[in-house]
């Protein structure tokens, strides 16, 4: 897939970030990095993908009598988890990189759709191409833009669109998921934070010119677009859309998300958060006095 010039990995750890020009330094997080701050569990389905490898693999029978040999299993079916999640992402560039070109071919601009094509067959995963052709010819796509790069100055971030369109005379932006199947053959749809992530592009102030000069322009296709994300599996594709009635709820949580994310930036700007403390000096003991206290006079016989 073709990264954006502008788009660059924080070194801090505060996520993937954009800038104004290609010598500008970056200055505004991007929208998945927003979307990030919302808590996602992924601890159970890497657990499930390690216990799998781990219950299929041929050596468990014969070590189940040795547990160091056990210990070294669970290390590999820890690091098979690791590399399944790698691999995921590899693919879904490799998907993204293929529609990318397909729409640049369409509007005639320079393209290496073949050598797309041929990378996801060398990955044995041409399947993923036929569902993004099935899904132009089916809903008959006009592209606009690929990879269209959008700021919102307002608010702080930016992102990059997969595909501006027109379908049916609709203006749409579109969201390319690339899913695995399931039992029966059928692709698994979006997730639904898919709705956030377009709802932030529509919300979108500029759009990219030049990257290299930092030009910019208003935004134009903001204005009530169709908001689609395209499932796109080995077998078939699945179109959604978001639901004009909930984008109001996703751009409220989307800003609460982007005060968090400032929030961590100025925790981390602002110093170690934790200082060791090293236990309190010994108490000083201060010496008996010898002399003993002089007693208090006696009241007996007061006023006498």
């Amino acid at each position: 897939m073709t990264v954006p010039g502008l788009a660059v990995q924080s070194p801090d750890g505060l996520g993937r970030m954009y800038r104004r020009s290609l010598t500008a330094d970056p200055s505004v997080p991007s929208i998945t990095t927003v979307i990030a701050q919302q808590p996602l569990d992924l601890d159970g389905w890497r657990s499930y993908t390690a216990a799998r490898h781990l219950a299929d693999h041929p050596e468990l029978r014969t070590a189940l009598d040795s547990p160091a040999r056990i210990r070294q299993l669970v290390r590999t079916a820890v690091d098979a988890s690791e590399e399944y999640a790698r691999s995921a992402a590899q693919r879904g560039d490799r998907v993204h990189s293929f529609a990318e070109q397909l729409a640049l071919r369409e509007l005639g601009r320079p393209h290496q759709l073949a050598e797309a094509r041929e990378l996801l067959r060398a990955h044995d995963e041409e399947g993923f191409a036929l569902s993004v052709e099935r899904w132009w010819e089916s809903f008959g796509v006009e592209p606009i833009a690929a990879e269209q790069t959008v700021w919102n100055t307002s608010l702080g971030y930016a992102g990059t669109l997969d595909l501006v369109a027109r379908i049916n005379g609709r203006i749409c932006l579109v969201d390319y998921k690339t899913k695995g199947t399931t039992r029966d053959g059928r692709v698994k749809p979006p997730d639904e934070k898919v709705a956030m992530q377009l709802v932030a592009g529509m919300k979108a102030e500029e759009s990219v010119v030049d990257p290299a000069a930092g030009e910019w322009e208003p935004w134009k296709y903001g204005e009530d677009p169709l908001l689609i994300a395209v499932a796109v599996g080995e077998t078939e594709f699945a179109a959604v859309r978001v639901n004009p009635d909930v984008r109001r709820h996703h751009w409220v949580t989307f800003c609460g998300l982007r005060r968090v994310w400032e929030a961590r930036v100025e925790v981390a700007a602002a110093g170690r958060t934790l200082l060791p403390l090293p236990p309190p000096p010994p108490r000083v003991q201060l010496p008996a006095d010898p002399t003993p206290a002089a007693a208090p006079p006696s009241v007996q016989g007061a006023g006498d």
